[in-house]
């Protein structure tokens, strides 16, 4: 799997393919103007969002609410629940999830902490396995959630293990913005991590990407040997400590890692061996 989707799936930054169908981009963007913390817009505010103008997003906004994504309430739009179909086509078809599940979360039962598993979008890390504990966290994750590779563990992990062409490009494109006091924005230094990462087979983040926040990650991977998603225990700073994280939980977080990976491996022979069957 590589950072763009595909080898030579992407144009060099800034530039667009001949097949590139701007209204579709304006549309998804739209739709991605909404979240959790902005459940319900404006025309005037959905139009800030994304750029376009109150006539262009009066338009998408109107088609949305045709096609059944969006409702309107008067001023006020927000989304509809069939928006959903759009992530489930993709969550559905992704046998990881499924698999993945029963194991994240036996292993947060037995670590008592947060659990996920995300694969690499782009510049940023997808979740698409979350099992939070009942404590109270600054950051809402939630299946879907992303957040920039460069300074979570699971990024480091996906990251470190692409071709190093991919890597040159990642560090040639991204933003390395300043999430705390502890980020590490220096691309020769977060080059030397993820060689660090790719050596030891896991990566520990220590409250780079929020105050408080510390994570050890390592990679799943594929009947290949692939990299295919990273899964992390993450913690508060003040509970757990960098010892407690590497001495205890990273153990237990590799077993889990295997345990998935012998499943994926288990249903594709199964699956290979009942199409050879037929």
């Amino acid at each position: 799997m590589t950072i763009a989707g595909g080898p030579g799936a992407h144009p060099a930054p800034g530039e667009r393919g001949p097949d590139f169908v701007q209204s579709l981009e304006r549309g998804l963007a739209v739709i991605r103007a909404f979240g959790p913390d902005r459940p319900e817009l404006t025309l005037t505010e959905v139009a800030k969002a994304t750029g376009l103008t109150r006539a262009a997003a009066r338009r998408f906004l109107l088609t949305l609410v045709e096609l059944g994504y969006v409702r309107n309430d008067g001023r006020i739009f927000a989304l509809r629940p069939r928006v959903l179909e759009l992530g489930y086509a993709y969550l559905s078809g992704l046998s990881l999830t499924d698999v993945a599940q029963p194991h994240v979360e036996e292993f947060v039962a037995r670590v008592r902490e947060s659990s996920s598993i995300s694969v690499l979008d782009g510049h940023d890390v997808v979740y698409v396995v979350r099992v939070p504990t009942k404590r109270i966290m600054t950051i809402a994750i939630s299946v879907g959630t992303r957040f920039p590779a460069y300074c979570t563990s699971m990024g480091r992990v996906l990251l470190a293990h692409q071709p190093p062409g991919e890597i040159d490009r990642y560090l040639g494109e991204v933003d390395l913005e300043r999430r705390t006091k502890q980020t590490v924005v220096s691309p020769d230094a977060l080059r030397a991590l993820l060689a660090e990462v790719r050596a030891q087979g896991y990566s520990l983040v220590d409250q780079e990407m929020e105050d408080g926040l510390r994570s050890v990650a390592v990679p799943i991977r594929d009947a290949s040997g692939t990299v295919v998603a990273a899964m992390n225990v993450s913690g508060h700073s003040h509970r757990v400590s960098i010892a407690e994280m590497t001495g205890e939980f990273l153990p237990l977080l590799r077993a889990a890692a295997v345990r998935i990976q012998d499943d994926l491996y288990a249903q594709g022979s199964r699956r290979d061996g009942g199409g050879a069957a037929r």
